[in-house]
């Protein structure tokens, strides 16, 4: 998964220069290095704007983040930014019996978090003790998180957007689960709030699920629609033997915002990770997803909708990488496209030498709304094992005519007939979220995001 295009020098961005220079360092030792060294891949490696030899960023133009000077201002107050409890249910799934975490503006805001677990230090790697806290304080109840595990799947080296967030590594979520332990539902959210200058926050968590341990995390972007703002989130998930973990990560970053996330996760043998990805925010949105199946019997499911207006972007660059044997995995994505919005769709599933007995299948399907919007599929499949069963496809279109026609003859108007067809297509995205009050969430929001269909007709086509 690492990149190898060429890209710019990174005096090209002298703010990002001086912000680096002036931040203050804090947080434990090992935080401060890997400081550190993001900032000396960052040094080398730049941002991804070049246009040829730059496959992974092929269909999505980064120029328009680089160009952009955001501030890097010392972290405020959550006080200063005046968020209240409303402001963060309104803003985001909440229940009152999941742990909760919220960062507004990259700042930890403990009187809005609840069920924060960050006990005293231990002297080993490994703690037997829950931890869920903030990034700095997770890292202090358990060395091994911040000496072991982070940094290690995303590593700066593979990404320039990977190595600015760990050059400017400050406040994330650290979870940590041992054997055995039930997490339950952990929801983060990660707001932004309006500010007179455009700024960047550098969203990073940390998730080690132990062995035989289970959990649900809700990972939250969001921000207000009238800002300029940049997110350059990375979340690193390590599933171990026989552990469970239920993931989804929600994009509800305001119409003006830039969004870069990163997603790393690594599987070990018989555990099983599920993921739905849903965005609907940014004006420029990148999901990137890489998966590892490093032990036999693992199962992976990653899911996700993508719901684009106006002249937004979405990019998912989804891979998939089995390695061992008896691996399953199942990618299937659903965009809807309106207005003169661009979709991009990369899945890449690798099958090694030695994965023998795979089971991969993705998909990818995508309704259009507007004859001015446009997306790009590109499923693809790399097989190097002998023994698999492996599929992909991917479909674009327009809104049957013949289904509208047969809807209006049972006295639903026009209107009527379009959303209730969208909302059928998003609903079998929706559905695969097992967490009930997030399901319920998600489809009401939907259902309120859904655009007036213009329907394109095929030549000769009557409704």
């Amino acid at each position: 998964m690492t990149t190898t295009a060429t890209t710019s020098p990174a005096d090209t961005y002298p703010h990002y220069t001086a912000a680096y220079a002036a931040q203050s360092i804090r947080g434990p030792a090992s935080l401060r290095d890997l400081r550190s060294s993001g900032w000396d891949a960052f040094q080398r490696l730049g941002l991804p704007t070049a246009r040829r030899g730059n496959e992974p960023w092929k269909y999505t133009n980064a120029a328009p983040i680089a160009r952009e000077a955001f501030a890097h201002p010392q972290p405020l107050s959550v006080d200063d930014a005046a968020v209240t409890l409303a402001d963060v249910q309104s803003a985001a799934p909440w229940q009152a019996d999941w742990r909760t975490l919220v960062l507004v503006d990259g700042v930890f805001a403990p009187d809005l978090s609840s069920g924060v677990c960050a006990p005293e230090p231990t002297k080993g790697d490994q703690s037997n003790e829950m931890v869920i806290a903030a990034l700095p304080d997770a890292i202090r109840a358990n060395r091994g998180l911040g000496e072991v595990l982070l940094g290690n799947l995303a590593s700066p080296d593979a990404d320039g957007f990977i190595a600015l967030n760990t050059a400017f590594l400050r406040d994330g979520v650290g979870i940590d689960l041992p054997a055995g332990a039930d997490g339950g539902v952990v929801n983060i959210l990660y707001l932004t709030t309006g500010r007179e200058q455009p700024r960047v926050t550098h969203p990073h968590t940390l998730i080690n699920a132990q062995p035989n341990s289970r959990l649900t995390v809700v990972e939250t972007y969001a921000g207000p629609d009238d800002v300029r703002y940049f997110t350059n989130a990375v979340t690193e998930i390590y599933v171990r033997e026989n552990a469970s973990v239920e993931h989804y990560r929600l994009l509800q970053d305001g119409m003006d915002a830039y969004h870069v996330g990163v997603s790393r996760v690594l599987q070990y043998r018989d555990s099983r990770f599920s993921s739905v990805s849903i965005a609907a925010g940014a004006a420029l949105g990148r999901n990137d997803f890489g998966v590892e199946l490093a032990g036999a019997g693992v199962e992976c499911t990653l899911n996700g909708l993508y719901l684009t207006r106006g002249s937004q972007h979405i990019d998912n660059y989804i891979n998939i990488d089995h390695t061992q044997p008896y691996g399953t995995s199942r990618l299937f994505y659903k965009g809807i496209l309106d207005g003169q919005s661009r979709a991009v769709f990369g899945g890449n599933v690798t099958v090694r030498q030695d994965a023998q007995k795979t089971d991969a299948q993705q998909t990818d399907k995508n309704l259009l709304l507007s004859e001015d919007a446009e997306v790009d599929s590109k499923p693809s499949l790399l097989i190097y094992a002998d023994d698999v069963k492996c599929g992909h496809g991917a479909t674009a279109g327009h809104i049957d005519a013949d289904t509208v026609f047969y809807m209006r003859s049972r006295g639903l108007d026009l209107p009527t007939a379009s959303r209730i067809i969208i909302h059928a297509f998003a609903r079998e995205i929706i559905d695969t979220v097992a967490l009930e009050p997030l399901r319920d969430y998600l489809d009401a929001q939907f259902q309120d995001a859904i655009p007036d269909a213009n329907i394109a007709l095929p030549i000769g086509g009557r409704l």
